[in-house]
C-alpha cells in the first residue's frame, strides 16, 4: 500500500484533557518517577511550581484519551497491525501542571519511503496549548508502515 503524499498538512481534530493531580501521580508511579515534585504538592510548590508539574513524556498520551486515538490512521485505510512507533521528539515552551486543561492538535507533516516502498514513514507534528492558548509543547512523531512484499509496495 503506498499512502498518498497529498494527505500531507491533514489535520486532526483537537484533543483536549484536564490534568488531575491524580492522572500525574498515577503516569509518575507508571513511569518509575521517583521524584517526590511529581507526586506531592508541598514538594511541588517547594521546588517553585504553582501544583504538581506535568513530567515531561506525559503530553504524548493527550491524543490517547481521544474515542479513535488511531482515526488518522484508519482514515489512511493504514492497518494497525502493520504499524510501529519509529521516534518522538518533545520541544518545550512552557511548563504545564495539575489543573491545566490541555489540548493536542496534530497535523501529518510529511510521508517517505524507504526499502523500496516497503516502509512508509508517517511524520507527525503536535501542537500542545493550554487553556489559555499558550504552547506548551510542540511534540513530532514518526509511524512507520510496514507494507508486505507482494501488496502495493511501489
Amino acid at each position: 500500500m503506498s499512502l498518498d503524499r497529498a494527505v500531507i498538512g491533514r489535520q486532526s481534530a483537537p484533543v483536549s484533557l484536564l490534568v488531575s493531580r491524580s492522572r500525574l501521580r498515577n503516569f509518575a508511579k507508571a513511569t518509575g518517577q521517583l521524584d517526590p515534585v511529581y507526586t506531592d504538592v508541598d514538594a511541588a510548590k517547594q521546588a517553585g511550581h504553582r501544583d504538581l508539574p506535568v513530567p515531561p513524556t506525559f503530553l504524548f498520551g493527550i491524543e490517547l484519551e481521544a474515542p479513535n486515538p488511531f482515526a488518522f490512521l484508519d482514515d489512511l485505510g493504514v492497518d494497525l497491525r502493520t504499524v510501529l512507533h519509529g521516534e518522538q521528539q518533545f520541544d518545550y515552551h512552557r511548563m504545564a501542571h495539575a489543573g491545566d486543561e490541555l489540548t493536542a492538535t496534530s497535523r501529518l507533516t510529511d510521508i517517505y519511503v524507504k526499502k523500496g516502498g516497503l516502509l512508509e514513514f508517517l511524520v507527525r507534528e503536535t501542537t500542545v496549548t493550554n487553556q489559555d492558548g499558550a504552547t506548551v509543547a510542540v511534540m513530532r512523531g514518526v509511524t512507520v508502515v510496514q507494507n508486505r512484499p507482494g501488496k502495493d509496495a511501489s
